[in-house]
């Protein structure tokens, strides 16, 4: 509040942390539609996935991804980190 009396206002130095400058969300870089045979071996390659962020990066993006919980306590499906 902007005061014409001196002794109601005060200045103070404010330091503001920016946590996360992320204007646009990760996305995956093209829509995925993946479908498994039943006859599918296991270690079997099923699907490859790829994510872009359009938000610069001074570091390069980093991804990760992961199996839903419910897929995850499966020993049907894993996830292999390729480091591409």
């Amino acid at each position: 509040v902007i005061s014409d009396n001196p002794k109601q206002s005060s200045r103070v130095p404010v330091f503001i942390k920016v946590l996360d400058v992320n204007d646009n969300a990760p996305e995956f870089a093209m829509f995925y539609e993946t479908f498994v045979c039943e006859n599918a071996k296991a270690e079997q390659l099923i699907q490859t996935l790829s994510a872009v962020d359009k938000d610069d990066s001074y570091n390069g993006h980093q991804f990760s991804f992961s199996l839903a919980p419910e897929a995850a306590s499966s020993s049907n499906f894993t996830l292999q980190d390729n480091r591409g």
